[in-house]
């Protein structure tokens, strides 16, 4: 702790440390780290997971094209980070964003803790959209229209997630929203711009992990709750309230197990894709968490507080998508399609 207090840790550990809990290290704050609070780019590794199960399920498609799969993979990177740039920026202009509002309690806010400016703020989620842009007109050049219906589709309901009008968050839908974007969107999205197809059954291999990453939403949302209800944002916690938001978490976390399991027997993931089940022991903790209400004090150390839900929920799913992944990986090697592709 002395160390970290000084300031005297190496670059690449203050950029881990950005990465993991989503705050710098104590000291001068360099570009790098900036950038990945400023994107949050501890939760981009849920992006990443969703790109990478539609590479692996595509691994022996005969028109699969990896430069394109490459261009998709970095796209859907550069959605969620300049998604977390827009958020950002609507909460601050709605007026929800405050010093006393979890977004900045949690991490650095970046426009309330003078990371950067509101018209900075603008620039950036402005240059990685045009740069998404740039790599979706290619896509499209190669893929087709097709490809613009999942950019168009994923940007709409990402920006409707807070923007004024829709707010979507505000109004109950943000966790659907969550649930296409991560499943159908961005699954099937990479795996059509990889294949230039998209069978029925990939969108059903997306919606196990898909109800992981609704998890991880429903445990944020669960642990703002006595900030949210005041302000009228009508989140799906809110409207359930507590005791029933934590039944329905914990229910989400059965149905990834059980869609996994109806997923291999639909023939929409290959067989090894069961290694994922090894995640279970891991589900003890958030499991164990969501059977109480949130406790009034954090643990000692605990770095992302007043989230207490989230961070559990997204350790499982974690390591639950690494363990997905490491099935797909398995089956890909091994030659084991899945039987319905």
């Amino acid at each position: 702790m002395t160390d970290l207090a000084a300031g005297s840790l190496s670059l690449p550990a203050r950029w881990r440390a950005a990465l993991r809990i989503g705050s710098p290290a104590p000291g001068p704050v360099d570009p790098i780290t900036r950038w990945l609070v400023l994107t949050r780019a501890s939760v981009l590794p849920m992006t990443a997971t969703a790109g990478a199960i539609a590479g692996l399920l595509a691994v022996h498609h005969p028109q699969a094209n990896w430069a394109l799969f490459a261009l998709a993979f970095v796209g859907i990177l550069l959605a969620h980070a300049a998604n977390n740039l827009m958020n950002d920026l609507y909460d601050s202009d709605v007026g929800l964003d405050t010093a006393a509002y979890p977004r900045a309690l949690y991490a650095p806010h970046p426009i309330l803790s003078g990371m950067i400016t509101r018209r900075g703020l603008v620039m950036a989620a402005l240059a990685v959209n045009v740069l998404d842009l740039a790599i979706g007109a290619v896509l499209v050049a190669y893929r087709g229209w097709p490809v613009a219906a999942f950019a168009l589709g994923g940007f709409f309901l990402s920006a409707a997630y807070t923007a004024p009008p829709l707010r979507l968050k505000k109004r109950g839908l943000g966790e659907l929203d969550v649930a296409i974007v991560w499943g159908p969107l961005m699954v099937g999205g990479v795996y059509y711009s990889t294949t230039g197809e998209i069978p029925a059954l990939i969108l059903i291999a997306s919606i196990p992990y898909a109800l992981l990453c609704v998890a991880v939403l429903m445990g944020k949302h669960i642990d703002k709750i006595e900030w949210d209800e005041p302000e009228g944002v009508n989140t799906v916690p809110v409207l359930l309230g507590e005791s029933m938001a934590r039944a329905f978490t914990r229910a989400l976390l059965v149905m990834f197990y059980l869609g996994l399991a109806f997923g291999v027997g639909v023939g929409a993931l290959p067989w090894p894709a069961l290694i994922a089940l090894g995640a279970l022991p891991a589900v003890g903790r958030p499991w164990k968490a969501l059977g109480y209400p949130k406790p009034k004090e954090p643990p000692p150390r605990f770095p992302v507080w007043p989230l207490w839900f989230a961070p559990l929920t997204f350790l499982h799913t974690r390591r639950a998508g690494a363990l997905l992944l490491l099935g797909l990986a398995v089956a890909a090697v091994a030659g084991i399609e899945p039987p319905g592709l």
